[in-house]
């Protein structure tokens, strides 16, 4: 069964004055639902799930507190800031982590079936292990509060694509409640088959965004599903493409891995 899933261009509202220490973070408002760009997103829920009935899984994409405030200054900056003053820092992100998860419990409330949670940070090319534990990670959990009465809550842990052989924190993830796990596989952290032993939660990837599922051609692209298939035997897979494609693809290869998906029914 296929997955609708709604990719907001503007999830959360941009600051008037861009951002550039942690005092400004900490002085991030909190927001409600009549906020415009919560409350489009919540029409466009209710929308949805009034056209694709009640039965036909419906997500919400949303960013993780700290992703969210990269938006405004910048992965670097933020790194930066959030390390010189973690308590500042942090009184924003809880901010931020507060408003995401009211739009969340709203979301699923109008029909979402759970919310699609995209992470940075949790890679050896951004934090340790230990400092995404303390600095990020509570937060994370605060705003998916607002999500546990989802069905279909999916955590992404995100790399840059030219992030490649950076060690991702792939194992911090599986106690997140969540019941899917998403990430790049073509381009780091663990492959699936290594993922399937690290948990039982279900996994999402097999397909590399930047590979041939945009560029083609049908070999390389069917080779790519049948080794995802074969990882999993199956089991415990929504294959999918390991982060967002680019918005210029060429979408007859997205076509072209549609029809390579039902020849296997």
């Amino acid at each position: 069964m296929d997955i609708v899933k709604v990719m907001p261009d503007l999830p959360y509202p941009v600051p008037e004055q861009p951002l550039t220490g942690a005092h400004q973070v900490q002085s991030l408002p909190r927001l409600d639902l009549t906020t415009p760009m919560f409350r489009e997103q919540l029409i466009c829920i209710r929308t949805l799930r009034s056209q694709l009935g009640d039965d036909y899984p419906l997500i919400l994409t949303l960013f993780s507190p700290f992703t969210t405030i990269t938006r405004f200054m910048g992965k670097k900056v933020a790194i930066e800031q959030v390390r010189k003053n973690p308590d500042a820092f942090g009184q924003g992100m809880a901010t931020v982590a507060a408003n995401l998860s009211e739009l969340m419990a709203a979301a699923i409330e109008a029909g979402a079936s759970g919310i699609f949670f995209s992470c940075m940070g949790a890679t050896s090319a951004d934090f340790t292990p230990d400092e995404y534990a303390r600095i990020v990670r509570p937060y994370d959990l605060q705003a998916l509060e607002g999500a546990k009465a989802g069905w279909l809550n999916i955590v992404h842990v995100h790399a840059d694509p030219d992030q490649e052989g950076d060690d991702l924190y792939f194992e911090d993830f599986v106690d997140y409640p969540v019941s899917v796990i998403s990430w790049s596989d073509r381009v780091t952290g663990p492959t699936i088959s290594e993922a399937s032993t690290m948990t039982d939660k279900c996994l999402m990837g097999g397909l590399w965004e930047r590979g041939p599922l945009t560029h083609g051609g049908e070999i390389e692209l069917d080779n790519e599903i049948m080794s995802a298939i074969s990882q999993t035997r199956g089991r415990r897979l929504i294959l999918a493409n390991g982060c967002s494609v680019p918005d210029d693809v060429d979408e007859q290869w997205l076509y072209v891995a549609r029809r390579l998906v039902d020849n296997l029914v």
